[in-house]
């Protein structure tokens, strides 16, 4: 199995999506959400592109949705709940359906649909991808997509696919095809012992932390704390959770 690393959506060519396994990262926070929201039990994650497709496909269903997302960190106006990953709780949220849209997540993924298996992935739970592509594809090569922040390249997108790269190399043999995946899976090697100061550090730590939601760095900094693995189905675009069989 090759490994590749892309550092943002726009430099995913439509080439790289042929016969190739995908995961996406927000880690902070789009991905790690969707993971503790999949662990709580909702019962899919449907993906848009912007707020006001997310609204109005909300508007349509009259069952028990929930619209999340956010802009510029928080939740936008009439929206259910924002993008914090500890705001997901089994009690409340099983069996909901959820219509999301971020700034960069959902458009990362929207980017990859192209794929034949797309997965999402974070810190939260990389061991848990990392078994999931090494059991269920392992004659597919995989391209680790990072989401970016505003268009540039985010740390802990990057630090993300190092620790994923760093779960398959444990559980299967691994090529590094670019020196992308090396630089990712070095980044996490030497920031794994102070994820929390490494996320926070980041730009996109910062904006979080600006916003009120220093929280939210705490969770998707505590790695391999869900084994929650979301799957990417075509129609409708949404996440679901893998089937741990």
């Amino acid at each position: 199995m090759t490994v590749d690393v892309e550092f943002l959506p726009k430099d995913l060519q439509p080439s790289r999506l042929h016969n190739r396994l995908i995961v996406v990262f927000d880690v902070l926070r789009a991905t790690t959400t969707m993971a503790a929201a999949l662990a709580a039990g909702v019962s899919e994650i449907r993906i848009f592109g912007d707020i006001a497709a997310a609204r109005s496909a909300a508007i349509q269903d009259r069952g028990a949705r929930l619209l999340c997302g956010e802009e510029n960190c928080l939740p936008p106006t009439g929206f259910d709940l924002g993008n914090s990953p500890g705001a997901f709780s089994r009690d409340v949220h099983s069996g909901r359906t959820v219509y999301m849209s971020t700034t960069n997540g959902t458009r990362a993924i929207v980017a990859a649909r192209g794929a034949p298996v797309v997965l999402t992935g974070a810190l939260v739970n990389a061991s848990a991808v990392g078994r999931a592509i090494a059991t269920r594809w392992p004659g597919l090569d995989v391209t680790l997509l990072c989401a970016g922040t505003g268009g540039a390249v985010a740390m802990e997108d990057v630090i993300g696919a190092g620790a994923v790269i760093d779960a398959l190399g444990r559980v299967g043999r691994i090529t590094l095809s670019s020196d992308a995946a090396l630089i990712a899976h070095r980044l996490f090697q030497s920031e794994r012992s102070d994820l929390r100061g490494a996320l926070s550090a980041a730009s996109g730590g910062r904006n979080v932390i600006a916003a009120g939601l220093a929280p939210d760095i705490d969770f998707a900094a505590r790695i391999d704390s869900l084994d929650a693995v979301g799957v990417v189905t075509k129609e409708p675009l949404a996440v679901r959770r893998l089937d741990p069989g």
